[in-house]
């Protein structure tokens, strides 16, 4: 399991920034999670090779966990049936020059359904806002993130997972005005990751989107090497306590 600056992700590997490798197991934090009750955690497949780890994951917390990474219309419903609450697509949806097919996305759903689907719009900035980024987000793709895309998409999938990649992993701060475009549009849940540096940004995030956003908190978090929140913290917060 390892914690990185998202941005640094690419296909060879060269200039990818680590902050964090863990001598655990995924089935470590798998099982973490499943005593602790939380669900919706996402299990993010970086590139090839990680399927054992990943099914191992899945096994010990099963429909608890989602699944991301390499997901397509052939292999969702195999990951559903190992386990996986939901399946997590981004890449697939897209041609190589970044073009939405959405043919692909009625595929999918034909396979397992809008009610297991997670769309991934994970994005960088651009001059006239946020625009999806795909293959490991180092591509930027001609879909952005607005009312329009957010209104068509949710009435395809039961949940948006948003990274904002040009904050993620360098525990900066949250981007504040995506959390609160996706908290003002988005009528499903949405889980926003990038940039949490603080406890208080657990709050921060509920009311910059008035409750309808989660925050995932990643190289931040004891758990993952991080010094700035305790994980205890944040299921204590979870939990209302």
């Amino acid at each position: 399991m390892k914690q990185i600056v998202g941005g640094t992700l690419s296909p060879d590997e060269k200039g990818l920034r680590t902050n964090f490798s863990s001598h655990h197991p995924a089935t470590y934090y798998a099982e973490m999670y499943r005593k602790d009750a939380l669900t919706g955690g996402h299990v993010i497949k970086l590139g090839p090779g990680n399927d054992d780890a990943a099914l191992e994951a899945l096994a010990c917390y099963p429909g608890g966990l989602q699944i991301g990474g390499g997901i397509h219309a052939e292999n969702a419903e195999l990951w559903l049936q190992t386990g996986a609450s939901h399946v997590i697509v981004t890449s697939w949806l897209f041609d190589s020059a970044g073009h939405f097919l959405s043919e692909r996305l009625d595929q999918i759903i034909a396979e397992v359904g809008k009610e297991r689907l997670v769309i991934d719009l994970s994005c960088r900035a651009s001059e006239n806002g946020w625009l999806v980024a795909m293959d490991r987000w180092q591509a930027v793709t001609d879909l952005a993130i607005d009312a329009a895309t957010i209104k068509e998409l949710s009435g395809y999938c039961a949940e948006f997972l948003v990274h904002a990649a040009d904050v993620e992993g360098k525990c900066s701060g949250i981007d504040t005005s995506l959390v609160k475009c996706l908290g003002s549009t988005s009528p499903i849940p949405v889980t926003y990751a990038g940039g949490a540096n603080c406890y208080d940004d657990l709050a921060l995030v509920d009311q910059l989107s008035g409750g309808r956003v989660d925050l995932t908190i990643g190289s931040a978090l004891d758990l993952f090497g991080g010094t700035q929140v305790r994980y205890r913290d944040c299921l204590k917060w979870n939990q209302g306590l």
